[in-house]
């Protein structure tokens, strides 16, 4: 069983910095492309940023230069660094990634997802 675990949510300042972790457990034999989505009442998930086993990352425009994506193949864990935070960032936020574990080969997971709320 591949269990994707997020934390680093919270309530910010607009300006403010957060950062977001999402690490992966269970029978793991690879993890291929990794990512964060988000989601704000009212409105479809996103794509935030993606980084694949190689290191590439794209984002999405509205947050290009404040966020970055990073990954730690050695603990199975994603980040996002979120700077300059703004009220629009408001969502939750989930974690994605392609994982291979044992007994179930190729498959897509999500985390639970984490509230981050940026509001003065």
């Amino acid at each position: 069983q591949v269990q994707l675990v997020e934390s680093g949510g919270g309530l910010v300042q607009p300006g403010g910095s957060l950062r977001l972790s999402c690490a992966a457990s269970g029978s793991i034999f690879a993890i291929g492309d990794k990512g964060w989505y988000r989601q704000a009442p009212g409105k479809q998930r996103e794509l935030v940023a993606r980084v694949t086993l190689s290191g590439s990352t794209n984002y999405a425009d509205s947050v290009k230069g404040r966020f970055t994506i990073s990954r730690d193949n050695a603990k199975n864990t994603v980040y996002l660094q979120m700077n300059s935070l703004k009220p629009e960032d408001t969502a939750v936020y989930y974690c994605n990634a392609a994982v291979f574990a044992e007994g179930a080969g190729w498959r897509n997971y999500w985390g639970q997802g984490t509230q981050v709320t940026v509001s003065s």
